[in-house]
């Protein structure tokens, strides 16, 4: 995901930036886009969850914007149909099985949400066409 660092109080962080995903996105002649449908969890806090949520937001606004259909998916319902079993660390493993070719990029533990895109993906395509 393309993101800027930016000053926020007395520390810098991370932000997805909607025009360098745009620009990304702009000419690829997407059909479709599936996203997992997020919602707050349990444990989190405050100011790390308005992050997610804004996250989520822009992903979604530079879809609208760029008219490409979004279809929402809920996590049971693409982890059930993957078969993915054992959270992050069944996800990466899962991924792996599938994309056998490509399994380097499912390697290392922060790679989890690398191989929940790749999952989520082949789900949209097998289910949506």
């Amino acid at each position: 995901m393309p993101s800027v660092q930016i000053k926020r109080g007395t520390r810098m962080v991370n932000q997805v930036s909607a025009p360098m995903l745009a620009e990304i996105l702009r000419d690829q002649n997407i059909q479709l886009a599936v996203l997992e449908k997020v919602g707050a969890m349990p444990g989190q806090g405050v100011s790390s969850m308005f992050a997610f949520g804004r996250a989520a937001g822009v992903v979604e606004g530079v879809l609208a914007g760029l008219s490409i259909p979004v279809t929402l998916v809920t996590p049971q319902e693409w982890q059930k149909h993957m078969r993915v079993i054992g959270g992050k660390d069944g996800a990466r493993s899962r991924a792996s099985q599938i994309f056998s070719k490509d399994v380097n990029y499912f390697l290392r533990k922060k790679d989890d949400g690398r191989a929940d895109a790749a999952l989520i993906a082949s789900y949209g395509f097998t289910m949506l066409g």
